[in-house]
């Protein structure tokens, strides 16, 4: 955790002035001369702190200084996010509001409410009528178990352990579901960290257990942080996600895991937005 907390107090910082940028940088290049055998890279002016926390991450997760400009790997964008996921607050309201909105427009939004007592209604799920909220006949699933908020609560916040605890959770012998079949953790971890209510703890040891996961690739900044591509265990498995490492929030990604358990997936994207609310099912 020590390499975390480094990281969020980075973060959580001021950025410097150019002048102090200056300073540093003429005092760093004064300390260089006569020492070629080592090169550092350091901050100039024009960097941001995101650029400045890529590169710390990689100095605390890899031990390898990453140069001064160079785009953060996926390794370091996950591992930002983690840092980020355990000192943001879980926030509170009556109601848990998640909705996903198709690239394909042909598909309609769908949204779900889900309260503290394990209720829980949706808006725009197939054969439903379109815009009328009704009762959802599951609550909160987890590789198609039903799970509760102190069920999430009570995940593990190591990584490892997070990974063997979601691999003992089964659903219904009956309801085999895909995200189920499955023999990696994937899936369920994108669950923990895109649509249910986890705890940051919690969040941080998926995205954490994601950063683990071996080819993650980074493809660059778009609109709402920088989009991820992760292989999956399966031939065509590759996930994309976009991640705001400051905020740890996902805002889309190509595959989520559906009410029962199974596992949705677009050849385009799905915005996902989430969070409390007292505004009751509409």
């Amino acid at each position: 955790m020590d390499d975390l907390n480094t990281l969020a107090t980075l973060l959580t910082k001021p950025e410097p002035s150019s002048e102090a940028i200056t300073r540093s940088r003429e005092r760093l290049q004064d300390r260089a001369r006569g020492r070629a055998r080592r090169r550092i890279g350091w901050l100039v002016p024009g960097l941001g702190l995101a650029t400045a926390a890529a590169a710390a991450v990689a100095v605390i997760a890899t031990g390898v200084v990453t140069p001064a400009g160079a785009p953060a790997s996926g390794r370091e964008v996950l591992l930002m996010a983690a840092a980020s996921a355990e000192r943001t607050p879980q926030g509170s309201g009556t109601y848990w509001h998640v909705e996903r909105e198709w690239s394909n427009v042909e598909i309609p939004r769908v949204e779900s409410w889900t309260g503290r007592d394990g209720r829980r209604w949706t808006k725009g799920e197939p054969g439903d009528s379109p815009d009328v909220v009704v009762p959802a006949r599951t609550t909160l699933m987890l590789k198609g178990a039903e799970v509760s908020f102190e069920d999430l609560e009570r995940l593990p916040a190591d990584p490892e352990a997070l990974k063997a605890r979601i691999a003992e959770i089964k659903g219904p012998d009956s309801d085999m579901s895909e995200s189920e079949q499955r023999d990696d953790s994937l899936f369920p971890l994108m669950a923990l960290i895109s649509e249910l209510p986890t705890p940051p703890e919690v969040r941080s040891a998926a995205f954490r257990a994601l950063a683990a996961t071996p080819g993650v690739e980074n493809t660059g900044a778009v609109e709402g942080g920088q989009e991820l591509l992760i292989p999956g265990s399966e031939e065509g498995d590759e996930t994309k996600l976009v991640v705001d490492p400051e905020t740890a929030q996902v805002s889309r990604t190509n595959f989520l895991i559906t009410a029962e358990g199974g596992v949705a997936s677009s050849n385009g994207s799905i915005r996902v937005t989430t969070g409390w609310t007292d505004q009751p099912p509409q």
